[in-house]
């Protein structure tokens, strides 16, 4: 179900003759749907996760209090948190947990159109293929074709989040902390990399449910255009 979904990104840069072949391959329904609708059904499908689920994540505790993609510590991270507990600083640790979320939180107000770019960047030949694909043939193709250029676009966010949070002072002073307690061994963790990799994790993530939502909930297609278009997905 995936394949239909993505469509949109490529249909701009096709040719006549190559859309008619998609075309072809799709299911028929009742009705012609243009070129045109369908390009705007399931642009309107992304734009409806972006607007509904991934800007949720922009807002103040938008990782934090979202169980889906609050961000934990890393493990080398756990030894520290417990450390910290075992010696009365638990709200310390409590604070370099909130901080991190909040740095992904401020991020993701700057990064999600970098999303969307990627995305519409895809070639036909890739959009083909994730069309006439399994299931999952658009979130590997989106993970692997899309992740190492978000990443560079992501890190200097967090890292400029980091500052304008405070977390990087927080967790500085948490490491510190930790590396002054007797006989540990001193961590000097890469929180950069660390909230970027899962920032951008919890966008695919956010982004996955609401396409879910509308390819299984007849009610989430909230206008006729949705259900027009995605009706094609049900008579597959």
């Amino acid at each position: 179900m995936k394949k239909i979904f993505i469509l949109f990104a490529c249909i701009p840069f096709l040719g006549c003759a190559e859309m008619q072949q998609v075309m072809q391959q799709l299911p028929q329904t009742q009705g012609v749907l243009s070129q045109a609708e369908i390009a705007s059904g399931l642009k309107e499908a992304l734009n409806k996760g972006i607007d509904k689920q991934v800007v949720k994540l922009t807002n103040v505790d938008g990782f934090y209090k979202n169980e889906m993609v609050k961000i934990l510590l890393p493990e080398e991270l756990k030894k520290v948190d417990k450390a910290l507990r075992d010696v009365g600083m638990g709200k310390l640790a409590d604070e370099g947990i909130k901080v991190m979320n909040r740095a992904a939180e401020d991020a993701v107000k700057e990064a999600t159109p970098i999303f969307v770019d990627a995305v519409k960047g895809m070639s036909f030949n890739d959009a083909k293929n994730i069309l006439l694909g399994d299931d999952s043939s658009a979130t590997t193709y989106l993970q692997t074709t899309t992740s190492s250029a978000l990443y560079t676009k992501f890190s200097p966010v967090i890292k400029n989040s980091y500052a304008k949070v405070g977390a990087d002072k927080i967790w500085s002073q948490i490491i510190t902390k930790y590396n002054s307690l007797p006989l540990v061994k001193k961590v000097n963790p890469d929180l950069t990399d660390y909230t970027t990799n899962k920032a951008m994790e919890g966008v695919f993530k956010m982004i996955a449910v609401e396409e879910k939502d509308i390819r299984n909930n007849l009610a989430a297609r909230t206008s006729d255009l949705l259900k027009r278009v995605f009706s094609l997905q049900d008579n597959k």
